[in-house]
């Protein structure tokens, strides 16, 4: 009697048959499979030497075709809102041999290293239409001299320097500071000149004292010596006091006001003998 194939699946075809139909391994056979296949070819193919040699030969090639095409190449640079001798060190700072691709040029490298130029407030980097390194300026403007030991500095209204002259002729236009720590101070030193301008054109500068206080130097060696505090104010009331009493107009040498509540004025050395010898100002007073 012949013997009848039993119908029933064989126990492997029956786990291939469950497997097939769990998620995760259909997913593997349609993205999994074909990425290692893929993977195990490229790894084949890139353990020649020659080949990888060739290949990185060819992409760089193809990249250099692309980044020297005539529409990415710069082949100017401007220097823009800046003044002759700002342009000029801006220049100097950046030595370029144009043409150069735009892929060559870090901008905002470009842009940090201008703004290092002491005369640069910001500054902004861009490429134009036509091939042109465009660099935008925004210059410090001076607005004090700053006599030192070692020359005179141009500040700008924060205190930073922004250069230097050879001689006090150079600027004229600019008021001037001396003293320590008086690039410091910038802010307060402004606001007093701007108060003594009403002084008639007799103010010569200010003093920075021990870094911490104004003297203001008057032609005619006068001075005026300010608090640590609240200078602004003080200087206000020495000028209101000789609008009223034509006080800097006499034989004073100083007017200490370094303590408002006690202010001291100090004679010249002419006053002084005068009023020791009345006869010297009677002499003086005496028709010839």
């Amino acid at each position: 009697m012949r013997q009848m194939r039993d119908p029933a699946p064989s126990r492997l075809a029956y786990r291939l048959n469950r497997l097939m139909l769990t998620p995760v391994f259909r997913r593997f056979l349609r993205y999994g499979l074909p990425i290692l296949i893929v993977a195990a070819l490229g790894a084949f193919w890139a353990s020649d030497s020659a080949r990888r040699d060739a290949a990185v030969d060819r992409y760089a090639e193809a990249k250099r075709q692309i980044q020297e095409r005539p529409e990415f190449m710069v082949h100017m640079m401007s220097v823009e809102d800046a003044s002759d001798s700002v342009a000029a060190s801006v220049r100097t700072l950046l030595p370029m041999d144009f043409p150069v691709s735009s892929f060559d040029l870090d901008l905002e490298g470009i842009r940090a290293e201008v703004e290092t130029l002491d005369a640069v407030r910001n500054a902004s980097v861009h490429i134009r239409s036509g091939g042109v390194l465009s660099i935008d300026v925004e210059e410090r403007m001076p607005a004090l001299i700053w006599r030192t030991s070692d020359g005179l500095h141009l500040l700008d209204e924060t205190g930073h320097n922004v250069a230097t002259v050879d001689a006090r002729s150079a600027r004229s236009d600019l008021p001037l500071v001396v003293g320590d720590g008086a690039q410091l101070a910038v802010p307060e030193a402004i606001a007093l000149l701007k108060t003594a301008d009403t002084m008639n054109g007799r103010l010569r500068g200010l003093l920075r004292v021990g870094e911490r206080r104004w003297d203001v130097i008057l032609d005619r060696g006068q001075r005026i010596m300010l608090p640590e505090g609240d200078a602004l104010n003080a200087l206000r009331k020495v000028i209101a006091l000789d609008s009223a009493q034509d006080l800097l107009a006499r034989d004073i040498a100083a007017i200490d006001f370094r303590n408002p509540k006690r202010p001291v004025l100090r004679l010249t050395a002419g006053a002084i003998e005068a009023m020791f010898n009345p006869e010297l100002t009677k002499t003086k007073d005496s028709p010839e």
